[in-house]
Parts: structure tokens; sequence; C-alpha cells
């Protein structure tokens, strides 16, 4: 679903300006639809893990940089890895035992 960027700053409690900060900072990058910008849920999940880091938990701009840079790569792995596994595979569950329990086996 696309979000239109007032939508987006009334769902996400922002303001203007700092919507465009976080932009800036390429925190959020948004998707453009009839050349302005456009926000999806991930978008505005995103706007409000941003707040919580800042505002609940006290991180700094440096600090949230990082975590979303570390967030994004996780991101890019598991999708990568995902993309390895032959078609028709099931995830993984892990097991009370901390090993992981192959649904298809199980």
């Amino acid at each position: 679903m696309i979000i239109s960027k007032l939508d987006f700053l009334y769902r996400s409690q922002l303001d203007q300006e700092t919507l465009q900060v976080w932009i800036a900072e390429e925190w959020l990058v948004p998707g453009e639809a009839q050349g302005e910008p456009a926000f999806s849920e991930a978008d505005l999940a995103r706007a409000q893990l941003i707040r919580d880091l800042k505002q609940g938990m006290g991180v700094n701009d440096e600090g949230v940089g990082i975590i979303l840079n570390v967030l994004d790569q996780m991101h890019s792995l598991r999708k990568a890895v995902a993309e390895m596994m032959p078609p028709g595979r099931g995830r993984s569950a892990p097991s009370a035992s901390g090993s992981s329990i192959d649904p298809d086996q199980a």
C-alpha cells in the first residue's frame, strides 16, 4: 500500500522538518508516485523504530545510523540465504534444546 507524504506525516507523528532530515540521512528512502514521495508500511514501521531509538532509548544520530545499517545488512543476508535454499524447503524452527528441527522431517 502506498502512503502519501501527508498521510505518512500524520501516521508517523513526524513534522515536515524531521522527515526531511531523516530522508537526507537516508534513514528513510521513500519511493516516488506521480512525482511525489511515496511511503510504504515498512517505511512507517521504520519511522516508528527511529523515533523509539531516539526518544525512548536516547540513541544519538550516529547510533541510529549504525543500527539501521546493521538491520539493513541482516535483512539483505536473510534474503540471500532464502534465495540459496532449495525450492519447497520450509524454515527450520528451533526446538527447546536450541537445535533446529526441519518441519519437513519432523
